[in-house]
């Protein structure tokens, strides 16, 4: 039995393991169950090279391969939308199930990642609020995420986010029956309303979500592997000096849920 200890009283977990047993896929079912859960999984003095954090990986399902990755790896030095709350996936019917990073090079100051819960913002939300939310879509595009993380784009550098778009539910109905809200810096504007109020919406829920008792902040330390549930987390990094050579290796697992929005009841 796994020894396991909650960082958080909401998202994340410490889980006492060594690498020999991850890389065997032993507790590969408790894992992923664990880590629906809790949102967030931390492994101690693990130590992983690049080809055994996929081994591991590939435990937990199939690796999902991008644009930028070397056959899955991204070497993640310096992503500007990664500094703002998000989820990855968001402009695709299927985003990735889950995530797992590694540590290479910490910077000495900032560099932290950290976590937020959005199963457990929406459940926090009253009952007449979430049943509202419920009936609302957003526009989710990457041109969104560009205004915040790189308001100098060129007009070439535009017409190419306008490439990734997608709308989808506001709150996630999960095959489990448990919902969350899909939110974050990709999100572009609620269909149908006001832009002013879409904006205002959107911000209060992302303010609600991010609240200090729904996120967990991970302070790196050599050996350290981390798994987050991206269809039940944002997620978002803490700047830091890019000259401290802070370097992440990164792996995702393929999605096996699509955003799907909850049954609406007839007024008939």
């Amino acid at each position: 039995m796994l020894e396991i200890k909650d960082l958080t009283p909401t998202i994340g977990s410490e889980v006492a393991i060594d690498a020999d047993a991850l890389l065997s896929g032993a507790n590969a079912d408790e894992l992923r169950e664990l880590l629906i859960a809790r949102g967030a999984l931390v492994f101690r003095d693990i130590h992983f090279d690049a080809e055994q954090q996929r081994t591991f990986t590939q435990t937990l399902g199939s690796i999902r391969h991008g644009l930028y990755e070397e056959d899955g790896l991204l070497k993640v030095v310096d992503i500007r939308g990664t500094y703002f709350w998000h989820i990855d996936g968001t402009y695709t019917e299927v985003p990735p199930f889950a995530t797992v990073l590694t540590p290479q090079v910490i910077a000495p100051e900032g560099g932290q990642t950290e976590f937020a819960n959005t199963y457990a913002g929406f459940e926090a939300l009253p009952a007449d609020e979430q049943a509202y939310l419920e009936t609302l879509e957003v526009v989710h595009t990457m041109k969104a995420a560009h205004d915040r993380a790189a308001p100098d784009a060129t007009l070439e550098q535009i017409e190419n986010y306008l490439k990734y778009r997608a709308t989808q539910p506001l709150v996630w109905q999960h095959a489990s029956g448990r919902k969350s809200l899909v939110i974050g810096v990709t999100a572009s504007h609620i269909v149908g309303l006001h832009p002013a109020e879409s904006a205002a919406l959107l911000d209060r829920l992302l303010a609600h979500v991010t609240q200090p008792q729904f996120v967990y902040r991970h302070e790196w330390e050599p050996g350290d592997v981390v798994i987050w549930d991206n269809t039940g987390t944002m997620h978002r990094v803490i700047p830091f000096d890019l000259a401290s050579g802070r370097l992440q290796h990164r792996f995702a697992i393929e999605g096996i849920e699509p955003f799907a929005r909850a049954p609406q009841l007839s007024n008939a």
